[in-house]
């Protein structure tokens, strides 16, 4: 079993703070194990009765008149009473319409305290929000970090890591034994739920297009790209999908948590480029099995962990571009250097280079060139993927291996 300690530890802040608390995350990262068995279990060894937390799995078919708004909220008050606090819980929420409505019911109850899931990002768009009256709280949940990760799998930890990047870190993927298992399993769960669900919520009816721009996606992890260069290589391909499609697709899988964007930042300019962006999976396992478990280069998979925790560990990220010039042949010529990272959490901020490796001093300079162009006195680093790191160069930029950043949440906080 999965503890999820970090996400357990923030339903229990936020008990009895008078909002909605909103879990959301892509399906089968843990979401319903979180509320219905980890944070069931902290109320019940907190002196709850059980009768005074009402459950309701709304994916469940035994559920499926409680879909119906006004039989959910009858049957929620049916089981409250005036004697000490209520708690209830609810799963995948967004399969009721005008559920808006059955959750602003409770918030005058003052002896009632709400928690539901939800798989779908619109879940929290501005309308919800403006509906719930500023009282929604949101924690979202991540597959397994590689720490959650490890601690179960142990072993080597470079093993660990490939193994990790390759199948992911959805909980029932990562308990499974064999790598048919695993492989299969994702497969399914690519097809009949993450695929169905970006669907047929969105009425959409492209199937092939979207498996061929998840393609795309999954293929170019790390790379800059915009809808129009993505409109190229579908023409190129003999396939025809327009740029305002593939900017409605995407947004439909970002709204489904199964990708996210990383937006350009003039670091000297100190704004953002609308022009390109880069998007990573929130599942390599996903990603991998899109692309028939083709295309495992170490880099990007780096890449892609690196971010993912960056995330999760509540940070806001972009990539950094620096615009800087240089003499060539005589010629002052203007080049734009890209930073993997730039890391936000007011106030400070950090830049971070994922290196898989620096075997040359040539290498270092190459992977350290644009964090030395910034102007500023804020902390930069290069993490390193064969771990050969924990020290700081001439240049006052840090080396740190990867087991060092990844296993440790406090890695990068100031000292």
């Amino acid at each position: 079993m999965f503890l999820r300690q970090k996400y357990l530890d923030g339903l229990v802040r936020a008990k009895g703070n008078g909002m909605i608390k909103i879990i959301t995350g892509v399906r089968r990262c843990g979401k319903s194990f979180l509320l219905f068995h980890l944070f069931r279990n902290y109320l019940l060894e907190n002196g709850v009765d059980v009768s005074h937390i009402i459950e309701v799995d709304l994916e469940n078919r035994l559920n499926k008149k409680l879909r119906d708004p006004d039989a959910l909220l009858q049957y929620i008050y049916d089981r409250l009473s005036a004697d000490g606090h209520y708690y209830v819980l609810l799963d995948e929420v967004q399969l009721v319409p005008e559920f808006e409505d059955v959750l602003n019911s409770f918030l005058k109850v003052q002896n009632v305290d709400v928690y539901v899931t939800g798989s779908n990002a619109k879940f929290l768009s501005k309308d919800v929000v403006t509906e719930f009256r500023g009282r929604g709280w949101e924690i979202k949940i991540h597959p397994l970090s590689f720490s959650e990760f490890y601690e179960y799998r142990g072993g080597e930890k470079q093993e660990a890591f490939r193994e990790y990047c390759r199948y992911g870190g959805l909980p029932q993927v990562v308990l499974m034994r064999s790598e048919e298992e695993k492989k299969a399993f994702l497969h399914t769960i690519f097809e009949t739920t993450y695929l169905r669900d970006v669907m047929e919520r969105n009425h959409l009816r492209n199937e092939t297009g979207m498996k061929t721009l998840v393609r795309v996606l999954a293929s170019g992890i790390g790379a800059s790209t915009n809808p129009k260069r993505i409109a190229d290589t579908f023409c190129s391909s003999g396939t025809a999908m327009t740029q305002d499609t593939i900017k409605a697709y995407i947004g439909h899988l970002m709204d489904a948590f199964v990708i996210s964007e990383a937006l350009r930042y003039d670091v000297k300019g100190r704004k953002y480029i609308g022009t390109e962006t880069k998007y990573f999976f929130e599942d390599m396992g996903i990603r991998n099995v899109v692309l028939g478990f083709r295309q495992e280069e170490e880099t990007h998979l780096m890449e892609n962990a690196i971010y993912n925790e960056l995330v999760l560990r509540g940070n806001s990220v972009d990539v950094g571009m620096v615009e800087t010039w240089e003499q060539v042949e005589g010629k002052r010529v203007r080049k734009i250097l890209e930073v993997d990272f730039v890391v936000n959490r007011a106030p400070r901020r950090v830049y971070i280079q994922s290196a898989y490796a620096l075997p040359t001093r040539e290498k270092t300079l190459q992977e350290q060139r644009s964090l030395t162009k910034i102007p500023d006195h804020f902390r930069k680093v290069i993490v390193v993927g064969d771990n050969h790191g924990g020290w700081t160069n001439e240049e006052g930029i840090e080396i740190m291996g990867l087991f060092d950043f990844i296993l440790n949440p406090e890695a990068i906080e100031e000292p």
